[in-house]
């Protein structure tokens, strides 16, 4: 027998707009329907070119800087071991999107199984959240060998680096895990149609029948506390590692120094200007069509994990040049 439903969203009691009997139950669904990009599904072909060419070039430029590194004994140092953290991170990011969404784009294989879709929330948001972090450890890395550099080997030691990447991961998997646990206890029972290209919390949210303030909070205080205090320690290392360049004596040496920075600081803008530009406009974009947000979103994910390899391969020269080798012994 069918009852009239109430949808709790954001503390307001809203009744469904359709009538009973249109109405299905999802409270428990054991699956999603992922639209890609609504509005767009007569260009999906054509928008899967430059996504797969983006997706390949990352696989490519990451695992080439994994390999370079772990090869070369003169590469086993703070700086490509943090490089390492960062390439992995990009390649579990753009994989745990893409291949879904390529799917959906090409086969219009568009069904995604609840826990699937967990899954692929934690790892989009864990991930995130241990980039932002490898980003300030990258920056810890700078600040010593600019400002330290005689005790940058002392500092810095193979097991403290490792308990950095460690204390990264932690910090990625512990705050994420609160979504996941949010998400599965709550009633879905409007509709289980995804209007995004993968499960993202924010479009998750808005499909609940429940009170997701505590979600809504937490999503913020995550927000704030990691990027926040990421932002904060990186903006806090390059104050004191412009301070040591302006204090070096001659201007070659300043342009020098400065220029072993270069690298580290075009991966921040990459990941963050994206990050931030996709935030402002879901929070305050509300004139701005939802194709946009979708694109948005997926540069977000995409960009910065083809651009790293390709800022740290060309400015990089230890890794430019072990690259060319690598290459060209290959050919020989």
């Amino acid at each position: 027998m069918q009852k009239t439903r109430f949808c709790l969203r954001v503390g307001h009691l809203l009744p469904y707009s359709m009538s009973d009997s249109n109405i299905t139950d999802f409270t428990n669904p054991s699956t999603f329907i992922l639209l890609g990009i609504p509005g767009l599904e007569a260009a999906h072909v054509w928008i899967s070119i430059p996504f797969c060419t983006v997706y390949s070039i990352a696989i490519l430029g990451n695992i080439s800087i994994l390999l370079i590194v772990k090869r070369e004994p003169s590469l086993h140092r703070p700086m490509y071991y943090f490089l390492c953290m960062l390439a992995i991170t990009d390649l579990v990011l753009s994989t745990s999107t893409l291949p879904k969404t390529l799917s959906i784009f090409w086969l219009n294989s568009r069904e995604i199984n609840f826990s699937a879709c967990l899954t692929q929330m934690f790892f989009i948001h864990c991930f995130s959240g241990m980039e932002s972090g490898i980003l300030v450890a990258m920056a810890l890395d700078r600040y010593v060998a600019i400002c330290h550099p005689l005790r940058h080997s002392t500092i810095l030691t193979n097991s403290v680096v490792a308990k950095i990447g460690l204390a990264i991961v932690l910090r990625g998997g512990i705050l994420t895990l609160p979504f996941l646990i949010l998400a599965r206890q709550w009633p879905y029972c409007r509709t289980n149609i995804i209007p995004h290209s993968y499960c993202e919390h924010t479009v998750m949210v808005k499909l609940a029948c429940a009170d997701i303030r505590i979600s809504s909070y937490y999503g913020l205080f995550v927000l704030f506390f990691v990027t926040g205090v990421d932002v904060f320690f990186i903006a806090m290392s390059y104050i004191q590692i412009l301070r040591a360049i302006f204090s070096l004596p001659t201007k070659d040496a300043r342009i020098k120094t400065f220029g072993t920075c270069s690298s580290h600081l075009g991966v921040i803008l990459a990941f963050y200007i994206p990050a931030l530009f996709s935030l402002l406009t879901h929070r305050f974009g509300q004139n701005v069509p939802p194709h946009f947000h979708i694109l948005m979103a997926n540069v977000y994910l995409l960009v910065p994990p083809m651009l790293n390899p390709i800022i740290y391969g060309v400015r990089t020269k230890e890794i430019w040049d072990r690259l060319l080798h690598l290459f060209t012994h290959k050919e020989t």
